[in-house]
């Protein structure tokens, strides 16, 4: 565990650009604040690892199994044209997946997503609707 990781240690740190969901299988879901992409999500892995390879192979698995649920919730809650993966940390160094999904003639449709482009946030009650149907699909 790292105490400066929002993954890590949530509360403040994780309100500043997420509201957790639920955990899966070996990692949390977590609501992205941003929604200019409307039911974007991050599924972020339990332990403090930076990369998928320092998994053991069935932790791999396992994670990889937490993103495909994710992103099935995705699909039946929002109905999105597709879903981008996104798996950075440069800085955060927590394994971590960033499920964006894409509408066609909507916002930066047929080109990558902006990592935080601050258009979008939503009210507290538009955050807890948007969690239930996350939570419906699952």
């Amino acid at each position: 565990m790292d105490q400066n990781c929002a993954y890590c240690v949530g509360g403040e740190l994780l309100d500043g650009f997420g509201i957790k969901i639920t955990d899966l299988e070996v990692s949390q879901l977590i609501l992205f604040k941003e929604q200019s992409h409307p039911g974007r999500v991050i599924v972020a892995y339990n332990g403090h690892e930076s990369e998928i390879v320092n998994l053991e192979e069935a932790e791999q698995i396992a994670f990889l199994r937490d993103v495909n649920t994710a992103a099935n919730a995705i699909h039946k809650a929002f109905s999105p044209d597709k879903v981008n993966y996104g798996a950075y940390g440069d800085t955060g160094h927590h394994l971590h997946v960033h499920l964006v999904p894409k509408y066609k003639d909507e916002y930066e449709w047929g080109g990558t997503f902006e990592m935080n482009p601050g258009k979008t946030h939503l009210s507290e009650e538009e955050y807890a609707e948007m969690i239930e149907k996350i939570k419906g699909a699952l």
